[in-house]
């Protein structure tokens, strides 16, 4: 009897403890990429810019399909590339 009632105290007395948090750069998807290198594209600006994500095909407004680079260097997210 004794047994069971430590068992159901400990029980009751656990608390999970809080999850870790995730580092700031694992939240960041171009840090991380950043470690992976990158690639030089040609921009449809006529500018070389330097993407750390892969290329991707995204619909445009009036039809059609857009080359774009992701991830790219400074805060571009997407840079439509020259064919």
């Amino acid at each position: 009897m004794k047994v069971l009632a430590t068992l159901l105290l400990s029980l009751s007395l656990y608390s999970p403890q809080a999850a870790p948090k995730l580092p700031a750069s694992s939240l960041h998807p171009q840090k991380q990429a950043m470690r992976n290198g990158g690639r030089w594209y040609f921009a449809q600006t006529g500018h070389a810019v330097y993407c750390y994500g892969p290329v991707r095909l995204v619909q445009q407004p009036g039809g059609g399909l857009q080359r774009v680079a992701t991830f790219c260097h400074g805060d571009k997210l997407l840079v439509p590339l020259k064919d």
